[in-house]
């Protein structure tokens, strides 16, 4: 057979050495599946799912596919960039005139934003028309035209298209048409765009999978479990409260242990997203959902996700987690950010949230950023639609009435909080006030000499590095247990599960140091807390995982949390706002009960008002709808920064080879996550850097324990 009549491939060797009619078929039944469950016309989504990728006929990429060795900063140092998607739509007049708006908007974009934002340059139809002229484009996209061309028509016979070929200057008149269209778009979102994205990233991943899969997805979940009788009880105030009210949206605020959670499934309908703030917080509540609805298709979204499933041995499609069509899916605000950011795929998750039920549970954060953020997802969720439940147990008087105002008011939002009488009975904590560290430590003693179950919360991981090690030199035959961010993925899942497999309601002491991952996420009851100050929402939610299990001996039955007075150096206070941290030590009672009808108070107190900061100027949303032209998109790089999230990761020196050579869904097992800012750290010790899957910083081995962590720098006792 001659190198002319191999099959053409749609992805080179690292990626399976796929052809692109296997491709392009996968990629058929993903998009039949999504629109008919989305209600878009299954024809014209079929018509570009097989020409979507047709551009790969092009002989120069097919040379990159075959060779596998196309190095993407060498070549575009001179070379006009290659962008099959413009190759593809070459092709556009086999089709009707009525369909081709919707073509176009699928493939002209899916891999690359049409025109970049914020930045010069770049390799979209519109950069590349500006930089090098509409001819020189079509001439590079065209190529040798007539020998390729063919193999490509008959990739359409084989789709069931009858295409005539197609003359060269009947090409220029498509690349004519689709260059007008992008330079006309209007400003909004596009959902075809999102549906070829979606069945494009589903047909990649599951490749010979993927007619079974879709068989699946876009189905609502089945509530039984939180619906039957069974679940109400005088102990859960609001499992008695009616459900049925018929406003869209809810806003529901009631304390730990009150029955939110089984509330606010049951105002669903729809397809769920269940959002979280923490990565720990979504682990523990995608195990209880997935055991709620056995018989649905519960995903997990997160950079761990594929390890926690692997831990727990749900025996499921790992790499689904990320795609489309989840009758529950649970996830954190980050997950879903590009909605209001416009980046890179948001059209795709845009039409997954479109018309279904989003549950924001106690994700509200006092910095502006996030207080923008929440906000600005709230807009973009009402734009799409969906129903917006939101529940908390922490949350300020003026964020909740500007939420409250932004859904919609008395007409749009079933509102519900507990009287007084009903949060009294979740009063469980005496609270008390510590001036110093020497102070913790003779607690710490008098909790082991209680026996007790203690639980000690510090604000920085360098800090609980540093009293872990102190506390396993004093009391090493206490069992104990270190857990913050700054671990290997794979490590931080097994000490989530060996926490609550060796200490929760297990007989005998032990002592866990953590860092705030705890304060929405550890589903273990404590004895006793010892906690830095922290704002006030914080330290309630750490209070929370003491005297945590609510029974009915239990209620009036209360426990000691003390909390450890801020320091003087506003640097030893962060992440937290100095001022925000003192207001929230002052207002708490010393060697008091703190009633739970109180904390609302405390906390409007310390957050009189809430400031939505400058994240507008960032958003796609205005008062007038989306702010950007459809088929562009920001770089993902401008949320990463305005939220300051872990975006950076590491790796151990022993781990490059095995990372290198994992699969793409196996490397995340090796990665410390890190915020941006500590690779600028210059006690970050880095020796090198992965240019493979996340592009990790390679640390040096004795940086790493896999029982305390990624240690950056030494710090002082805590005790």
């Amino acid at each position: 057979m001659s190198p002319a009549a191999e099959p053409l491939l749609a992805k080179g060797k690292r990626n399976g050495s796929v052809t692109l009619i296997e491709h392009t078929g996968h990629v058929v039944t993903a998009i039949a599946a999504i629109a008919a469950a989305l209600g878009l016309d299954a024809g014209t989504a079929r018509k570009g799912a097989v020409l979507h990728d047709l551009g790969k006929a092009h002989p120069e990429f097919q040379k990159i596919l075959g060779e596998d060795t196309y190095d993407f900063f060498e070549r575009h140092k001179e070379d006009i960039p290659l962008r099959h998607e413009i190759s593809s739509l070459l092709f556009l007049s086999v089709f009707d005139p009525a369909s081709r708006g919707a073509i176009i908007e699928m493939i002209i974009g899916h891999h690359k934003s049409v025109k970049s934002l914020l930045t010069d340059g770049g390799a979209g139809l519109l950069d590349m028309v500006e930089t090098y002229g509409d001819d020189a484009v079509f001439s590079r996209h065209a190529g040798d035209w007539e020998t390729w061309s063919q193999r490509a028509i008959e990739i359409l016979h084989y789709f069931g298209y009858p295409a005539r070929n197609i003359p060269l200057a009947e090409a220029r008149d498509n690349f004519d048409y689709v260059l007008a269209y992008c330079e006309e778009i209007e400003k909004g979102w596009s959902g075809w765009k999102g549906l070829l994205n979606a069945a494009d990233h589903m047909a990649s991943a599951l490749t010979v999978k993927t007619g079974e899969q879709v068989k699946t997805i876009f189905r609502v979940p089945a509530l039984s479990f939180f619906t039957g009788d069974n679940r109400k009880s005088s102990l859960y105030p609001l499992s008695a409260v009616d459900t049925g009210d018929e406003r869209r949206h809810t806003l529901v605020t009631a304390p730990t242990g009150a029955g939110k959670t089984d509330f606010l499934m049951k105002r669903c309908s729809g397809r769920i997203f269940y959002v979280l703030p923490f990565q720990a917080s979504i682990n523990a509540m995608y195990k209880r959902l997935a055991e709620a609805c056995p018989g649905d298709d519960v995903r997990l979204l997160h950079a761990a996700s594929k390890i926690i499933l692997g831990n727990t041995g749900v025996a499921e499609e790992r790499i689904m987690q990320s795609m489309a069509g989840a009758a529950i899916k649970v996830l954190t605000p980050y997950q879903i950010a590009a909605i209001v950011f416009g980046s890179k795929g948001f059209e795709a998750i845009a039409l997954d949230l479109m018309n279904n039920d989003v549950i924001l549970d106690e994700i509200h954060s006092y910095s502006d950023t996030s207080m923008a953020l929440i906000h600005e997802m709230i807009k973009m969720l009402k734009t799409l639609n969906c129903r917006v439940h939101i529940g908390t147990a922490t949350m300020p008087g003026a964020l909740r009435d500007e939420l409250y105002k932004l859904l919609g008011g008395e007409k749009e939002v079933f509102k519900v909080a507990l009287g007084q009488d009903e949060l009294a009975t979740f009063d469980r904590h005496t609270v008390h006030k510590l001036n110093n560290d020497d102070e913790a430590a003779e607690i710490i003693q008098q909790a082991v000499d209680r026996k007790l179950k203690l639980l000690i919360v510090v604000n920085r991981v360098n800090r609980a590095q540093e009293m872990y090690a102190l506390i396993k030199e004093q009391y090493p035959e206490i069992p104990k247990m270190l857990i913050h961010s700054r671990y290997k993925r794979a490590d931080r899942a097994a000490l989530e599960a060996a926490i609550k497999e060796r200490f929760d309601g297990t007989p005998g002491q032990c002592i866990v140091v953590a860092t705030q991952v705890v304060e929405v996420s550890l589903d273990i009851s404590f004895d006793c807390l010892i906690t830095d100050a922290a704002p006030v929402d914080a330290l309630i939610q750490r209070f929370g995982r003491v005297n945590r299990r609510r029974h009915a001996r239990g209620i009036g039955m209360l426990k000691d949390v003390y909390i450890i007075k801020p320091p003087e150096n506003a640097w030893d206070v962060k992440p937290y706002d100095k001022a925000v941290v003192e207001r929230s030590f002052n207002g708490m009672p010393d060697g008091a009960v703190l009633h739970e009808a109180d904390v609302q108070e405390m906390i409007d107190r310390v957050y009189p008002e809430v400031a939505i900061g400058t994240l507008s100027t960032y958003s796609i949303i205005d008062d007038e709808g989306i702010r950007i032209p459809k088929l562009q998109h920001y770089p993902k790089s401008v949320f990463l920064e305005m939220l300051e999230i872990e975006s950076a990761c590491a790796i151990t020196a022993s781990d490059e080879e095995n990372y290198r050579k994992a699969p793409y869904d196996e490397k995340s097992k090796y990665e410390i996550p890190l915020a941006n800012r500590t690779i600028y750290n210059k006690q970050f010790i880095k020796i090198g850097r992965v240019e493979a899957g996340s592009w990790p910083f390679i640390v040096p081995d004795e940086c790493y324990n896999p029982e305390t962590g990624l240690l950056i720098r030494s710090t002082s006792n805590f005790i």
